[in-house]
């Protein structure tokens, strides 16, 4: 299987990956039935407590009836990185295989699934210090001028950056400010190392992908309305009001929640909530769906074919079978 980014092979392990609302978890269920395995999260947001309907959490019934793990394993004030998932993905793997079951990953983070595939350049962790420092010039100075001085010490960063990205700018003075090199500095060295030398037909990915744009946009309205119906709103009030959380977080600014945040700020009517959602959904989607056309090694299963489960059980199949072919 892939190696780590030290170079140290991982037991047999299977990732099913695919945009948010393409039955990632049916399928993982699904293949449980089948197999035994035990399902490690790929997902930035089900790392967090409290976030339960806005992530499409999986049911208590659902948790229960296969291990999970990297669920609910970070208060929503925390962050969580994709250096932290590798390291954290890493062990599981090798528990999960020493206990003669199958390690499955399932999710829609795809930075933590190129990560894991390809490796990652450690860089700088989180500087509460200097990120509360930012934070505070950026209030009096605004973000464009924040990106202006990025611009002047990582002009490769900034040249990427839309000016109000506050996320990402935040991220990139804070490694500059902590280490003194440029974040793309370290993406370079990044990209520079040796890539996994599995042979690409060999890569353990199921990608679970629509072949009609339409279909997908469909389930996505249709799970923002019932997450909305399951009382998402309350929700997200009930995070707001312990008083310690801002929408700036890693956490809080999760699809969905930033646009419920803001409506509860009063910037937009709770009517254009419902469209909003939706709309940063699609968008998620799409990015999701650009990452993994960038795999050409995965295998793609249609998700609104009739057949979908039957064609994911096939593909675990072979990967467990080593059939590069299938």
């Amino acid at each position: 299987m892939p190696a780590s980014s030290s170079a140290t092979a991982l037991p047999l392990y299977i990732c099913l990956a695919g945009p948010t609302a393409s039955g990632k978890t049916a399928a993982a269920l699904a293949i449980a039935q089948a197999h035994p395995v035990e399902i490690i999260s790929v997902d930035s947001a089900l790392v967090y407590r409290g976030m339960d309907i806005g992530t499409a959490k999986p049911s208590a019934a659902e948790l229960a009836s296969v291990p999970h793990h990297l669920i609910n394993i970070r208060d929503p004030l925390q962050a969580y990185s994709a250096a932290e998932f590798v390291q954290d993905a890493q062990t599981l793997i090798r528990q999960i295989a020493a206990r003669n079951r199958l390690p499955l990953l399932v999710g829609g983070t795809m930075l933590y699934v190129k990560a894991l595939f390809d490796g990652i350049d450690p860089m700088p962790p989180a500087q509460p210090a200097l990120r509360a420092a930012i934070e505070a010039q950026a209030q009096q100075k605004g973000w464009p001028a924040m990106h202006a001085e990025l611009a002047q010490v990582d002009p490769l960063t900034a040249a990427r950056l839309a000016p109000a990205d506050s996320q990402r700018i935040q991220r990139a003075l804070e490694v500059y400010r902590a280490s003194g090199l440029p974040l793309s500095h370290f993406h370079a060295r990044s990209a520079a190392l040796p890539q996994s030398t599995v042979p690409q037909s060999t890569v353990p990915l199921i990608s679970l992908e629509p072949l009609d744009r339409a279909w997908l946009h469909a389930r996505i309205a249709q799970r923002f309305d019932a997450m909305l119906a399951a009382g998402f709103i309350d929700e997200v009030r009930a995070l707001r009001a312990r008083g310690d959380l801002h929408p700036e977080l890693p956490s809080m600014r999760c699809v969905g929640y930033r646009q419920a945040w803001e409506t509860l700020d009063g910037l937009w009517g709770m009517d254009s909530l419902r469209e909003r959602g939706i709309a940063a959904t699609r968008q998620l989607a799409k990015r999701q769906i650009t990452w993994l056309r960038s795999m050409p090694q995965r295998r793609v299963v249609d998700c609104q074919a009739e057949d979908a489960t039957e064609q994911v059980l096939r593909a675990v199949e072979a990967l467990m079978n080593g059939d590069a072919q299938a």
